[in-house]
């Protein structure tokens, strides 16, 4: 079966709810975009996987204590579901990343791909995965 079209964009807007927390430097909002469980994955551009959301939690806090800004563009989003009913999804993009970071400002892009899980409270990210563009 097909997923309809509401899972697609709720993961859309699962999706646009992570970059919204990130671009916010808002830790509370990024713990209620993602799954806060020990299977949660995470792999920042040039580092070692993280697994387990307080390792991940961690990361996003330091990052996000050193950053005074972090502006994405998303582009070239594409999603697919798995399931039927759809349990998991993924969303493929682009990040075009403006950002200050310990006062310095960079310009850069970054392939993510955002792994969701459907939960009792909504589509939460379970994975992020991301890479510097070549």
């Amino acid at each position: 079966m097909m997923a309809d079209g509401a899972d697609i964009e709720a993961i859309k807007a699962a999706n646009n709810r992570f970059y919204e927390a990130f671009g916010a430097l808002d830790i509370e909002k990024m713990e209620a975009a993602c799954e806060t469980s020990e299977r949660a994955l995470c792999v920042h551009p040039g580092w070692q996987p993280l697994v387990g959301w307080d390792l991940i939690r961690a990361s996003w806090q330091g990052i996000f204590d050193n950053a005074t800004l972090m502006h994405f563009n998303i582009r070239y989003v594409s999603v697919a579901v798995q399931g039927d009913p759809p349990e998991a999804g993924w969303v493929t993009c682009v990040e075009n990343i403006t950002s200050v970071l310990q006062g310095r400002a960079n310009n850069f892009g970054v392939l993510a791909t955002n792994i969701f899980v459907r939960t009792p409270s909504g589509w939460r990210m379970i994975a992020h995965h991301a890479s510097p563009q070549m």
